[in-house]
């Protein structure tokens, strides 16, 4: 029995994920906000369960964490094959008017939840040889318009990982997956578009391409510390 653990597991990305996991047989426990009643659909397809609560309220995630750590399907499956850290927020603001409260807010879910989530279960991480992978972007090394809060704080997660890696080797790999044009919010079709112009490619990928990467890095056991850009070569133009 295979548990996989996955942060904002319930929609876009997070959800496609969740689905090629139940479809490759895993047992999924799948953190969602707001968003019981789409995580209980994709539960529908398989075996798992639903943790829920708000990643940026200190009570809630490390109740969040117990939760995970002493369920039933870890313990019958002796521990965690696959933690994925993939709970995200974006929204466009500009520099000049972010707010300590909002820093802070995407910090807890981009660096803090990561952070103490892998702290709390590596022993069940550990008693599996298990892996983490964190869904980071493309964002690194470029100046994103009145995105400083959102890529600062997703740089945090990609330099987590990669430390992580280091710590807690050999027993348990730490990789990122960093998605291109994947999908749009509706604010930003325009630089959506500018996007797309430059990906070598020639198109969006679709939130598959991530679910299906999320695969080849839990079955590459010789792979860790490691960013995997899946953005059609947008990151080399």
């Amino acid at each position: 029995m295979r548990v996989a653990v996955i942060t904002g597991g319930a929609r876009r990305i997070g959800a496609a994920i969740t689905n090629h996991l139940l479809d490759e047989d895993w047992t999924v426990i799948v953190h969602c906000n707001r968003s019981v009643t789409q995580a209980r659909q994709l539960l529908t397809r398989g075996s798992g369960a639903i943790v829920s609560g708000d990643l940026s309220n200190d009570e809630d995630l490390f109740r969040i964490i117990e939760e995970i750590h002493d369920h039933e399907l870890v313990k019958e499956a002796g521990g965690i094959d696959l933690l994925i850290h993939n709970a995200s927020i974006y929204n466009q603001e500009d520099f000049a008017t972010v707010t300590p409260q909002e820093l802070r807010r995407f910090s807890s879910i981009h660096l803090d939840a990561p952070f103490f989530i892998t702290q709390g279960l590596v022993p069940k991480l550990k008693a599996k040889n298990g892996s983490v992978i964190g869904i980071v972007d493309t964002s690194w090394n470029h100046a994103w318009e009145e995105l400083a809060h959102y890529t600062a704080t997703k740089g945090a997660l990609r330099q987590l990982i990669v430390n992580l890696a280091g710590e807690l080797a050999p027993e348990i790999r730490v990789n990122g997956i960093a998605p291109g044009a994947i999908l749009a919010a509706e604010w930003e079709k325009e630089r959506f578009e500018k996007v797309l112009a430059r990906v070598p490619l020639g198109r969006a990928g679709t939130p598959e391409d991530i679910a299906k990467a999320v695969k080849f890095l839990s079955e590459a056991d010789y792979i860790t510390g490691f960013i995997l850009p899946v953005d059609g070569g947008w990151s080399i133009t």
